[in-house]
């Protein structure tokens, strides 16, 4: 690859294009499936969805894993109670993962942090960098599925993601909003672009349910969500609502704990692929 790689095939004049571009993982690591979480913009739950389907399919019996590859606004370690714990290595530079209560493993950037409040200063190649050790470096043992939760857009660290990762699939978030339509777009765009598998499209906030009379009520207005999969031709996975249930599990660190049935139909496509 050209020392000055824009990561821009198309325009680049070196002969790589038939290079395999993946990162190798570390000796006596395994991981057999890689699915993104991704959203166009930030704010729309992917750190929610990525915790619950983690969850999820680990109560189905799979063993998973989460790379947080949001290195400057981690929430991972909190949604599953473990950000008071840190990482821990040996001589080899081998780097091993925080476990949750159920055995699922974890690799965030808050694990490494002398405090989790600590701001990350650095900047995109840097982080893009860390993202590719988090893989490279870490001990994954015997992943069945492995949750890579992204930062919001289409830069450096999504492009890293696509290109150093074998991506199986991504699952893309959004919310109910007008906006949202066109953010969504930009993420579904660039997964082809970079022929990756699209597994379909959760959509976070989608409603309330009433407590009197269970009625679902659409707090942000009707929803995009199915115009937008019938553009693509790609499956709505789920429509989540909003829940004091849910706020409270994730705040109280007790992810592991919500049923999530709304994520059923999202955990089978997974299983399948």
């Amino acid at each position: 690859m050209a020392e000055e790689c824009t990561h821009n095939c198309s325009t680049c004049g070196s002969n790589c294009k038939s290079k395999d571009l993946r990162a190798t993982l570390r000796e006596g690591s395994c991981v057999k499936k890689v699915i993104g979480v991704v959203s166009g913009k930030g704010g729309v739950g992917k750190s929610l969805v990525t915790a619950l389907l983690a969850s999820k399919m680990r109560k189905a019996g799979f063993k998973t894993a989460v790379l947080d590859a949001d290195i400057t606004g981690p929430s991972i370690p909190t949604s599953f109670g473990v950000s008071d714990q840190k990482a821990t290595g040996d001589k080899t530079g081998t780097i091993y993962p925080v476990k949750t209560e159920t055995g699922i493993q974890l690799m965030s950037m808050n694990f490494l942090l002398e405090k989790e409040t600590d701001p990350v200063l650095w900047r995109g190649p840097v982080i893009a960098g860390a993202v590719k050790q988090f893989w490279t470096d870490v001990e994954w043992r015997d992943v069945d599925f492995m949750f890579v939760d992204m930062p919001p857009g289409t830069g450096d660290v999504p492009l890293t993601v696509f290109q150093s990762l074998p991506v199986d699939g991504i699952v893309v978030v959004s919310s109910p909003q007008q906006l949202v339509r066109v953010i969504v777009e930009k993420a579904v765009k660039m997964a082809n672009m970079m022929k990756v598998p699209i597994v379909g499209l959760v959509e976070n906030m989608s409603y309330v349910k009433c407590p009197h009379c269970n009625e679902e009520i659409k707090v942000f207005g009707e929803s995009n969500i199915n115009g937008i999969a019938k553009d693509y031709g790609i499956p709505v996975l789920a429509r989540i609502p909003m829940s004091e249930d849910i706020s409270k599990a994730i705040d109280e660190g007790d992810v592991e704990r919500l049923d999530a049935d709304f994520l059923d139909a999202a955990v089978d496509l997974i299983k399948a692929i």
